[in-house]
């Protein structure tokens, strides 16, 4: 079954709304479980409109894979990469602006390009052994260290010793600065990134992995890239845009985040407009798993998973933190429970991409800034919603047959997921109603306003197994 859409534009900017929202959260919350909540956000649009006519356990397979996947590139370093944009001392420095931006584009290329590889292969109907997918991501970590090696060696500050290709702040840019150097690993990912296209391309014949892989490099290269420019422009061009229109809310936008949003929401608009380009090649599996699992594996995987997800997110530990902190590492155990579980699958939609965000958020709130008491912020940020978020998952877990159209499954996903990472990130930034006194929270608070109604008007009105809106019912 093909999906009835003739024009990708409807897609394209629902997805940009949930990848500009989710993007523009995702900040606050850090680099490989914050990317995770914004690709759950945008995948599970796409399924909603590529992919509806899905059983609910694909579509949480599709969507699972492609948000653990979307974690790996947060794994790299690009804070000084955008630095060498838009640093106060290198501001006309048109050399540092363009390798600045070259390292931009590579690193969201790659970024994304995990999430298309991975939203492909859910969506592409291919089956994988418990075998060859352990061996595949165990050579793809191998080609990781590799990479890191040829391509982000040698990396010796103190001796002023730098790759050959390094996209973060140097001397070569300030020569008399005090600087400090960040370690890159884009090379690692990029050479697994590499193996892994090349195995799905040419081993499997993934044609929708491998064209959704294509069209992630350009979606995250060109949205990370254009996110920089407005960010970019904005410190080239301090006194023209404080002077000019925005002359009124100037002092209130965050421009690191309206980087962000607009990646998101540029990243989102791209893949959406791919996955409409390939939508022939969707294809489900004639039954739910490449390989199976009993339920006994997959609880045991989770209790090793949840350990090492609180540590990593919570506490510190060198030698786990050198082993986490490749990313793909960590993504192991979720993707081959994902792939061959029943259980998985719809916990990573909810409660486990829920859980650090509702612990970050308590841990700023109460801890931080001391803005909630202990006891109000457990509850209403924490204990309350993930029991409700893991209420509902266990609820698709024991039902699966009676969502087998997969339509209420992703409505309520959709819906339930939209909600809480809103409101977490609204209490994140304390509450920036319009109607208040603005701060630098209120414009992208604004923005993420605009995108939640958008997303559920969606849910509400469009009707994805008929490919229309329905108000008239409503309306009566």
């Amino acid at each position: 079954m093909i999906t009835k859409i003739k024009n990708p534009f409807m897609p394209m900017c629902f997805a940009a709304f949930a990848g500009g929202m989710g993007w523009g959260i995702r900040g606050q919350y850090g680099h490989e479980t914050g990317a995770m909540l914004a690709g759950l956000l945008v995948a599970l649009v796409l399924v909603y409109f590529f992919a509806h006519h899905f059983s609910a356990i694909d579509m949480a397979k599709a969507v699972a894979l492609a948000t653990v996947a979307i974690g790996f590139g947060g794994s790299m370093t690009y804070g000084q990469t955008l630095g060498l944009t838009q640093d106060t001392p290198l501001l006309g420095n048109f050399a540092a602006l363009r390798w600045g931006l070259t390292g931009t584009f590579i690193k969201g290329s790659i970024w994304i390009g995990f999430f298309g590889l991975f939203l492909g292969l859910g969506l592409g109907g291919k089956k994988y052994s418990l075998i060859e997918i352990l061996l595949i991501l165990f050579v793809s970590i191998f080609f990781l260290y590799l990479g890191i090696y040829i391509l982000n060696e040698p990396f010796n500050p103190a001796d002023k010793k730098l790759p050959f290709l390094y996209f973060s702040d140097d001397w070569y840019w300030e020569p008399e600065n005090n600087l400090k150097p960040r370690r890159e690993q884009w090379g690692g990912l990029f050479f697994a990134l590499i193996f892994l296209f090349s195995y799905i391309s040419i081993v499997k014949k993934d044609i929708l992995a491998r064209n959704m892989t294509l069209w992630g490099l350009l979606a995250g290269g060109f949205g990370f890239t254009l996110g920089q420019c407005v960010q970019a422009y904005h410190a080239w061009n301090t006194n023209e845009i404080k002077n000019g229109i925005l002359s009124n809310i100037y002092p209130y936008i965050n421009w690191w985040n309206m980087m962000e949003i607009t990646f998101g929401a540029i990243f989102a608009f791209i893949i959406a407009l791919g996955l409409w380009y390939n939508k022939h090649h969707i294809s489900p599996k004639k039954n739910n798993a490449s390989f199976q699992l009993d339920a006994k594996a997959e609880l045991g995987l989770l209790a090793v998973h949840i350990v090492a997800l609180l540590t990593w997110n919570f506490t510190s530990f060198s030698t786990f933190d050198w082993f986490a902190d490749r990313a793909i590492t960590m993504g192991i155990i979720p993707i081959v429970a994902i792939m061959g579980g029943k259980i998985w699958p719809y916990l990573i939609c909810l409660p486990i991409t829920a859980l650090p965000i509702a612990g970050k958020t308590v841990r700023y709130l109460v801890y931080r800034t001391n803005d909630v008491s202990l006891i109000i912020g457990w509850i209403i940020y924490f204990i309350i919603p993930l029991i409700l978020i893991t209420w509902l998952s266990i609820k698709f877990i024991k039902a699966q047959k009676n969502y087998s159209n997969g339509i209420i499954f992703l409505k309520l996903n959709l819906f339930i997921n939209t909600i809480f990472y809103f409101y977490m990130n609204w209490a994140f930034f304390n509450w920036p109603w319009p109607w208040n006194d603005w701060t630098g929270r209120t414009p992208s608070g604004i923005i993420f306003i605009f995108c939640t109604i958008n997303i559920l008007f969606l849910i509400k009105y469009y009707k994805p197994d008929k490919n229309q809106w329905e108000f008239r019912s409503h309306l009566k």
